[in-house]
């Protein structure tokens, strides 16, 4: 009986100090996702620290770190018993940042000071401004519209609904706690932003997507043969896990590097570039570093996407979050209203075009949705693509911004139109197939 009792004690005193570890072990990425989470949620909108707690950090083990709001430093502290400190910081024009490795005091340092335009929206005819026209198109059935719309708010916890036809009709829809002023986290949606940068940089002549990616720490091994088309296409061959249920290369760069490029970077070629379809977020972030190095110069860097893409078609809202050293975390954060988040998806049905300059590359729009060799139709250039994907049944010529909990911009040229749809929802909560047939069924 002794021997029973000894073995019992045994084991939970085993089961206790395995608990004991895998809660250290990972409290920092789940104290780094809370403190990062509320920071950019409570600098960046109108939102409480209760409506974010008890929505967005509800879940587990998130919802074990003892977040403090500090609004007059503008940081957020996440604990777990006191121990695994993590401290995210916001920075003029750049959002919100884990502080993680980094010296806090040349973080505080950065922002971006590009002027945010156009100054008078109200007064500027959508999509470029917010002033709406009075007449409604011929194409739509707008009690259809409507109740497709409203139909989106019944399950899957969306946020919002922006559906805009062609550039001259818009129509809207929130959840309350959200209006057409609240910026919402794209997270992989920021992908496609990313190459958008890209774009623009191929059209200044500065870049080219099929020479390689020019990053000197490859020169000297297989990596030399990356492509920045093999970054753009998830082809780059390079190790990498991105699990975002433990302890892997996404939660380590996203919750514990202040250098996410960098730590990216550093990863070895498992595979020949353009041979294995991977989709990665190390990827995008590296694809970032890119884009610093080209521009050489850190202040016109942060201002870039300000200056080259958001105030070129209206897109006030967007902040585009940097990492610890200041690199654009491309791969995940950038929050915008939807209409901003909608704008984005116009430039691309027109090609790249706005208000008859062109933006992006010629070709540039059909290259972001032509499969990547090794995806299965899937993936093109940071797009996703319903050709592959099936999540909307009848119209391959979809494709769509991704992001994490739900969030959606789909681009259908064959419709002339653009949804985005935002939400917080679980996998399968949310059926996007019913809820855009029945938008689509609403334009003849």
């Amino acid at each position: 009986m002794k021997k029973f009792k000894y073995l019992v004690l045994v084991v939970v005193v085993a089961a206790l100090a395995y608990g004991a570890n895998y809660f250290i072990a990972r409290a920092p990425i789940f104290t780094g996702y809370a403190a990062k989470d509320l920071a950019s949620w409570t600098f960046l909108t109108h939102r409480t620290q209760k409506d974010i707690e008890k929505h967005d950090l509800s879940f587990f083990p998130v919802n074990l770190s003892h977040n403090v709001i500090d609004k007059k430093h503008k940081r957020v502290t996440g604990t777990f018993l006191g121990m695994a400190k993590q401290v995210a910081v916001y920075r003029q024009g750049l959002g919100c940042t884990l502080v993680a490795d980094a010296d806090i005091n040349k973080v505080m340092q950065q922002k971006m000071t590009e002027p945010v335009l156009p100054k008078n929206p109200q007064n500027i005819y959508w999509p470029m401004g917010d002033k709406m026209r009075d007449t409604l198109p011929p194409a739509v059935d707008i009690k259809k519209l409507q109740a497709a719309i409203d139909s989106a708010f019944n399950a899957g916890n969306t946020r919002a609904v922006v559906v805009a036809y062609d550039t001259l009709f818009m129509r809207e829809k929130y959840a309350p706690g959200f209006d057409k002023n609240t910026r919402i986290l794209g997270w992989s949606m920021s992908k496609s932003i990313t190459s958008a940068l890209i774009g623009i940089l191929v059209k200044e002549g500065k870049l080219k997507v099929n020479a390689p990616a020019p990053i000197k720490e490859w020169q000297n091994d297989a990596r030399k043969n990356i492509r920045l088309a093999d970054l753009l296409h998830q082809s780059s061959g390079l190790k990498w896990n991105e699990d975002y249920g433990d302890i892997s290369d996404v939660t380590i760069m996203l919750y514990r590097k202040g250098n996410m490029a960098e730590f990216a970077i550093q990863h070895p070629a498992i595979y020949p570039p353009d041979s294995v379809w991977y989709y990665s977020s190390g990827n995008t972030n590296i694809i970032s570093e890119i884009i610093r190095r080209t521009i050489g110069n850190d202040q016109q860097y942060w201002n870039f996407p300000r200056k080259a893409l958001f105030n070129k078609i209206g897109m006030r809202s967007a902040v585009l979050e940097t990492d610890a050293s200041g690199n654009f975390v491309g791969s995940s954060y950038t929050f915008a209203t939807p209409r901003d988040w909608a704008r984005f998806g116009l430039l691309y049905l027109q090609n790249g075009k706005w208000q008859g300059k062109q933006l992006l590359p010629k070709g540039w729009v059909k290259y972001a949705h032509t499969p990547a060799r090794k995806s299965q139709d899937q993936y093109g250039a940071q797009f996703w693509l319903n050709k592959g994907t099936h999540e909307i049944k009848g119209y391959p010529d979809i494709y769509y911004c991704d992001g994490f909990h739900g969030q959606r911009v789909y681009i259908i040229p064959s419709k002339d139109l653009v949804v985005v749809r935002m939400g917080l929802n679980g996998h399968g909560e949310f059926d996007y197939n019913k809820f855009l047939t029945r938008i689509l069924d609403a334009f003849h």
